[in-house]
């Protein structure tokens, strides 16, 4: 296949919506292969470090990865924006199919020790640093505007999916064969994307002159403090991933604790809320366009930051799963709309980078929360400390509605 017709998206895809284009059922087929091998390689990673390690040293496996995915992940932007999004994620889909299946046959012919789990965490964290900017700026490049939205839906079902599946898709693995079966499952898992990500053909785009990677790294940042749009979209989202992480991931298990719901009821908690995220979802893929997006997107930003406070006061399990589902529907709209406005109001020479900074204080910076939240909570308990994260992140929203290019924002 020549390299214009791998890189040329065809015009026929123009009035096609995106759940029937082939190229995006391509990529969301590559994409939901990976995020499955991620979740098997997660799974298998805990377990095997289980085997041979106590608890606190299979914690410090566990977080190995995510050292060099925060440190790094700016850095992968401007590769992606150097090299290209494609054919970086391709690079980074091979290279976890490589390391998983060498971890997985090591682990079958012998007993490493700790060692090997930490330097496989290391590693994939690296190549994770690259992944994930890249994969964050390919919508845009694979569909076209108008359908956004509809891809953005499309993606965070089958992000859900991942969820659900993948767990369990490891532990039968791990039950079945032991690490070396789970980490082989992961490996080919990643190999089953490489081949789809090739055949999807992207929008080609000018290639800009280059510069050093710190200059390209400071233009990215300087770019993205300066746009009327991303800049204030982009510092929204991270106000609201720094004030709900600690809810929505260590909150929900301190909650439950407290109100005596046991296992049981944070599960029921946890599924309400990723029922009304993956209903919202679909709501978005059916819906496509929404008209006044900024401006529901501030709405929407409001009311799921404070559904997700009022969790934390509900008195009993069925109105917390109630509020919860309510909160999974809303912030999803919120999250999608958000994502689509960043996307198409970004030149595409900067994707890469913009999308490295989002995903920095999703995956870098919003886990330090973790144990302050915990700290807080343990302090004054639950319902206050709910309500005041809830607080922190609608502060999101209360600046930017007072950004007219924000409430005026409108998706193609």
């Amino acid at each position: 296949m020549s390299a214009t017709a791998t890189t040329t998206t065809t015009t026929t895809a123009a009035n096609r919506p995106a759940y029937r284009d082939g190229n995006v059922l391509r990529w969301l087929s590559a994409y939901t292969a990976s995020l499955l091998g991620d979740s098997v390689y997660f799974v298998a990673l805990g377990f095997a470090a289980a085997k041979v390690a106590p608890p606190a040293q299979v914690g410090l496996v566990m977080a190995a990865g995510a050292v060099p995915r925060a440190v790094l992940m700016l850095g992968g932007g401007v590769v992606a924006d150097r090299f290209g999004p494609r054919l970086v994620v391709i690079g980074s889909d091979a290279v976890r199919c490589a390391l998983i299946l060498a971890a997985a046959g090591a682990l079958a012919l012998a007993s490493p020790g700790l060692w090997l789990l930490v330097a496989v965490a290391l590693l994939f964290g690296v190549v994770d640093a690259l992944f994930m900017p890249a994969v964050g700026a390919l919508p845009p490049r694979i569909t076209t505007p108008d359908q956004l939205v509809r891809l953005q839906g499309l993606r965070a079902l089958v992000i859900r999916l991942s969820t659900v599946v993948g767990p369990p898709a490891g532990g039968l693995a791990m039950g079945l064969g032991g690490a070396a079966a789970a980490f082989t499952v992961a490996g080919l898992l990643f190999a089953t994307s490489v081949p789809l990500l090739i055949r999807t053909r992207i929008t080609p785009q000018p290639r800009a002159e280059r510069a050093p990677a710190t200059q390209e790294l400071r233009d990215g940042l300087r770019y993205i403090r300066r746009h009327r749009v991303v800049g204030p979209l982009v510092l929204s989202g991270a106000l609201c991933e720094l004030g709900l992480v600690g809810p929505l991931n260590v909150g929900m298990v301190l909650l439950a604790d407290e109100r005596g719901w046991g296992a049981a009821g944070y599960g029921w908690v946890i599924a309400a809320f990723s029922a009304g995220a993956g209903a919202s979802a679909l709501l978005l893929t059916v819906r496509g366009r929404i008209p006044r997006a900024g401006a529901v997107q501030i709405a929407t930003l409001l009311v799921g930051s404070a559904a997700i406070g009022f969790i934390g006061v509900a008195p009993v399990l069925a109105v917390a799963a109630g509020v919860a589902f309510l909160a999974g529907l809303i912030c999803g709209v919120c999250g999608g709309l958000a994502s689509a406005l960043i996307q198409t109001s970004t030149d595409p020479a900067y994707l890469g980078r913009v999308t490295s900074v989002m995903s920095l204080t999703g995956f870098g910076l919003a886990p330090l929360a973790y144990p302050l939240f915990a700290a807080a909570v343990g302090a004054f308990g639950p319902s206050p400390v709910f309500l005041a994260s809830a607080t922190f992140a609608a502060l999101g929203a209360a600046f930017t509605a007072f950004l007219p290019a924000i409430r005026q924002a409108e998706l193609p």
